[in-house]
């Protein structure tokens, strides 16, 4: 799994760099390093689903509805499998807290569904989550994710963000580091904020077979 990675990422510049017969030293030392792979075919580590998840979530990529506040994310990536294929048509289902640490437990605010297109791609416009107290004592922001190719198994697991995020005047990486569940490998890739706005990134690798 890689964290902020493009799928569509050129090959272009790592195939110049392994080519050093064709460049002189001085050329060479002015190419950028290769590429990191935007897939490294391990799989997703999975989390705890919580007790606040509800089927029949309505199927929308875009959670920001008129009643919403809190610091905008727009969060991308790509669904592989483990042989690091792209995924189109796999399920994933979202579901978050607010900007107050509220779930909403009668309606779907901040609930939604998406199948990823033809290149495995999704898209979730949303917010960042606030932290908030639990079963499990103080949860740092994050948000719940559920995935499944057809006739696949269920990856269920949390996304978190880095501790230097910067939102509703928490500190995230005190709130990250007292949080027993979080797992650093499930971290978005963030930029930001530009004029309110996160832009964030994380591709997923799911097992496809039972």
């Amino acid at each position: 799994m890689a964290l902020g990675a493009s799928v569509a990422a050129s090959a272009g510049p790592a195939a110049e760099a392994a080519e050093p017969s064709r460049s002189s030293p001085a050329r060479r030392a002015t190419l950028p390093l290769a590429v990191t792979p935007a897939c490294s075919g391990q799989e997703t580590p999975a989390a705890i689903e919580g007790p606040l998840f509800k089927p029949h979530s309505p199927a929308r990529g875009d959670l920001i509805t008129p009643a919403i506040r809190g610091v905008r994310l727009d969060l991308r990536g790509v669904v592989y499998d483990t042989a690091c294929k792209p995924l189109p048509d796999t399920l994933i289902e979202f579901w978050q807290c607010d900007q107050n640490g509220d779930y909403d437990t009668s309606g779907f605010s901040l609930r939604g569904h998406q199948y990823t297109d033809s290149r495995g791609a999704y898209l979730l416009r949303t917010i960042i989550p606030r932290d908030y107290w639990g079963r499990w004592g103080q949860r740092a922001p994050h948000i719940h994710t559920q995935l499944q190719i057809s006739g696949g198994p269920v990856l269920v697991t949390q996304l978190y963000f880095p501790d230097n995020t910067r939102a509703y005047g928490r500190d995230f990486a005190a709130l990250n580091a007292a949080d027993r569940l979080l797992n650093r490998a499930c971290t978005i890739g963030l930029t930001g904020p530009a004029a309110g706005l996160y832009t964030g990134t994380f591709d997923f690798v799911i097992t496809t077979t039972v």
